[in-house]
C-alpha cells in the first residue's frame, strides 16, 4: 500500500510537470532578527510623537534547478527628538519550488508572490518584538509588491536605455 501511495504521488507530480507550471513552499522560516533600545529606560519616557522609517529589500538564491530561497529583509527605525526609540531588523526567509516558468515569469513569482507569501510573518515578528521591547503594538500596513515590482522593471529599464545611449554616444565620440 506505501509502494502505491508512494507511485500516485510520484503521478501526481510528474503530471503537474506536464500540465505547466508549479509552485510549492517548501519551507518558511527566520533567517536573521535583531530588536535594540539603545536607550531604555528613559527613551519610555519621551512624550514627542515618533517618526518611522522603514527600509526594505530582498534577495534571491538559486538552490537548484527548481529551488530558490527568497530573503525579505525589513527594517523599522522609530525615533523621537532624534533619539533612536528602537530598531527593528527581521528577515524572513522560504524555499519556494518554482518549475516550468518562462524566465519572465519566474522573475515575476520571485519578485511578488514569494514576498507576499513571506511579508504577513516578517509583520507579525516586527509587531511582537516592538510589543515585547514594552511599546506600543505596531501593525505595518500592507505592501504592493507587484507595484514594486512594476517600479523596479521601469528602473532596470531607464538605466539599460541610458547604459545604451552612453555607448552609443562615447563609440560616436
Amino acid at each position: 500500500m506505501t509502494d502505491e501511495t508512494l507511485g500516485g504521488a510520484n503521478a501526481m507530480t510528474d503530471a503537474a510537470d506536464e500540465n505547466g507550471p508549479a509552485f510549492t513552499v517548501e519551507k518558511l522560516y527566520l533567517k536573521d532578527v535583531s530588536f535594540e533600545v539603545p536607550g531604555a529606560p528613559a527613551v519610555f519616557n519621551e512624550s514627542a510623537q515618533p517618526q518611522l522609517q522603514m527600509n526594505l529589500n530582498q534577495s534571491v538564491q538559486r538552490l537548484n534547478d527548481n529551488a530558490y530561497e527568497v530573503v525579505l529583509g525589513i527594517t523599522l527605525t522609530c525615533t523621537a527628538n532624534d533619539k533612536s526609540l528602537y530598531l527593528v531588523e527581521v528577515k524572513q526567509a522560504g524555499v519556494f519550488g518554482l518549475t516550468g516558468f518562462d524566465a519572465q515569469t519566474l522573475d515575476a513569482m520571485l519578485g511578488t508572490h514569494c514576498p507576499n507569501v513571506l511579508y504577513p510573518y516578517a509583520r507579525q515578528t516586527i509587531s511582537d518584538l516592538i510589543q515585547a521591547g514594552g511599546f506600543p503594538p505596531f501593525f505595518l500596513q500592507p505592501i504592493n509588491f507587484d507595484a514594486l515590482y512594476a517600479e523596479g522593471l521601469r528602473q532596470r529599464a531607464q538605466q539599460q536605455q541610458a547604459s545604451l545611449a552612453g555607448a552609443e554616444t562615447g563609440g560616436n565620440a
